[in-house]
């Protein structure tokens, strides 16, 4: 096991790894921007070092400067959370060839998973069904018009370098094509550095459904059961449960299972998570895969009673995947996500938090880097806290998650807590009854939020 970690990344998911790692012995060293400077991750870890200005590019996405850090503190490994380098191939590789572990997949995974088109096609030869599309990459809209022909209209566009909404455009018909092609273009070259679109079918109904998996260097990979992730806003989530809903146990098997294969034909190792769209008839999908842990793992957790970061450090450190026989989903889990924002113009809302309580008792878990007192710097994403609700059923588990909301008190800042509510009072939600398409139509018909 390892001795000492650096931790690549701030906020909530940076102290969740720093936690793991001293649940493990492991010592930690958290690396921050000044505008972190008094940030809970870098006075929790064992130390902490500055890697430059608040600007993301010169800080946590500096390569040179978190190497720097590793190397003074003698760290051991790199843990890089998600989002900023998580899922860079490049620093995978850098992080192996100067003699540090990355806790994540092999540099050869990530650079495969992270083309979307050419993820596409290689699950496509495992086995796995994907969504009909283009099987190349598209330069020019001439080539998106035919293909759209061919599969039929309404298509989306996607970047083939990243995901995260950045790049993608629904089309509806062949004139909306040729308006969005170069504008997908212009945006996927400024959110990844690369141009490169594929398409697909654009399926009306659809639900989000991801598989997590986790794969050890002996090449064995544990699938687990799904989480429901279609309660979406521009392609971002908002909540997310498990079990899904709308799945039912035969469908749950065979995802699990084409997940586990996939991943077992690739040699998948560490965590990562499979992505599918499941139609109206249950039909399931390929869509992409995260080479990272996901926002939304607890859910996971809390269904299984394990702790995925600990396993996916061991795993970086040669272990075997080891969880307790007969491992099952029991009960039903719910996230959501505290965005400081406004909840009806969604404009982000840093600044100072004058006053914070956070909900607790049975069944309920709070992570999240925010104190009474802390500066949001406006310079990095709006997540502030995820909190999540257990319970025995999913009636239950909404009736947490809505007592653990109305008892959340933030006060100097505004958050999307008024519209989390209004989500899980609808009728819809309770019943289950939503798609990808749920946010688009509720933010057309409700009501003004007090």
């Amino acid at each position: 096991m390892f001795s000492k970690v650096l931790v690549a990344n701030r906020g909530e998911i940076a102290l969740r790894i720093i936690r793991s790692c001293k649940e493990l012995g492991i010592k930690t060293v958290a690396v921050f921007s000044e505008a972190d400077r008094h940030s809970l991750h870098a006075m929790l870890a064992d130390e902490a070092i500055c890697i430059g200005p608040a600007k993301a590019s010169e800080s946590y996405l500096n390569i040179p400067n978190i190497l720097s850090a590793a190397e003074i503190t003698k760290a051991e490994a790199i843990h890089p959370g998600y989002g900023f380098l998580a899922e860079n191939a490049k620093f995978a590789e850098i992080c192996q060839n100067s003699g540090y572990v990355f806790i994540g997949p092999p540099p050869e995974i990530i650079r495969l998973m992270g083309d979307k088109n050419k993820a596409r096609q290689t699950m496509k030869k495992a086995g796995l069904p994907v969504v009909p599309g283009s099987d190349i990459i598209l330069e020019d809209v001439n080539e998106a018009k035919k293909i759209a022909q061919k599969i039929g209209y309404p298509v989306i566009i996607k970047a083939a370098a990243g995901g995260g909404g950045k790049g993608m455009r629904i089309c509806r018909t062949p004139s909306e094509l040729e308006d969005n092609f170069p504008m997908a273009q212009n945006e996927a070259k400024a959110a990844f550095g690369d141009p490169s679109l594929y398409l697909e079918k654009y399926i009306t109904g659809a639900h989000h459904i991801e598989i997590q998996i986790i794969g050890d260097n002996q090449g064995n990979v544990i699938a687990f059961g799904e989480r429901e992730c279609s309660m979406q806003r521009k392609y971002q989530k908002i909540i997310e449960e498990t079990p899904s809903p709308f799945i039912d146990e035969r469908i749950r098997r065979k995802m699990i299972k084409a997940a586990q294969e996939a991943a077992e034909e690739i040699g998948y190792k560490s965590l990562g998570t499979f992505e599918f769209l499941v139609d109206e008839k249950k039909r399931f999908y390929f869509m992409e895969a995260n080479t990272r842990v996901q926002v939304e793992h607890p859910i996971t957790e809390m269904v299984y009673g394990i702790n995925l970061i600990k396993a996916q450090i061991r795993v970086a450190a040669g272990e075997k995947v080891n969880f307790p026989a007969g491992l099952e989903m029991r009960g039903h889990a719910i996230e959501c996500r505290i965005n400081a924002e406004d909840p009806e113009t969604f404009i982000p809302s840093p600044g100072k938090i004058d006053f914070l309580v956070f909900p607790g008792g049975e069944g309920i878990r709070v992570d999240s880097a925010a104190y009474a007192g802390w500066e949001i710097p406006p310079y990095y994403d709006s997540l502030l806290a995820k909190i999540i609700a257990y319970a025995p059923t999913r009636v239950l588990a909404i009736s947490k998650m809505k007592a653990a909301l109305e008892t959340t008190t933030i006060v100097g800042i505004k958050t999307n807590i008024p519209l989390l509510l209004n989500i899980l009072s609808s009728d819809d939600f309770v019943n289950g009854n939503y798609n990808t398409q749920f946010m688009e139509k509720f933010l057309n018909r409700k009501p003004a939020i007090d």
